[in-house]
């Protein structure tokens, strides 16, 4: 079974820094894509950005890109997403998930494991 555990999340001020990490467990990776998305309340799921585990082709959203960086470690089967730069409106709860077909995309149902989120609030 697949499971998902982030970490990391918190306060920061308005042009700081935070990294957020998943710990991913239950089987091999090598085929998947892995994604990051963030919800607000009332709003559906977005997609922030993704790596593909095998050779770490990474995708963003345009609305992070240049900011946020995403990346993994095999060895200790874990994903990081550096966010930099934050604004007030990066504010949410963010998720990781598994994309077991290993495509790039930011569409949610490719992504079949989720995890139970992490808080990032950003303060103007």
């Amino acid at each position: 079974q697949v499971q998902l555990v982030e970490s990391g999340g918190g306060l920061v001020q308005a042009g700081g820094s935070l990294s957020v990490s998943c710990v991913a467990s239950g089987r091999t990776f090598s085929s998947y894509a892995m994604g990051w998305f963030r919800q607000t309340p009332g709003k559906e799921r977005e997609f922030v950005s993704a790596i593909r585990w095998s050779g770490g082709v990474t995708y963003y959203a345009d609305s992070v890109k240049g900011r946020f960086f995403i990346s993994r470690d095999s060895a200790k089967n874990t994903m990081y997403l550096q966010m930099n730069s934050l604004k007030p409106e990066d504010t949410a709860v963010y998720y990781c998930a598994a994309n077991p077909t290993g495509s790039m995309v930011a569409l949610t149902n490719f992504y079949t494991r989720w995890g139970q989120g992490t808080q990032v609030t950003v303060s103007s």
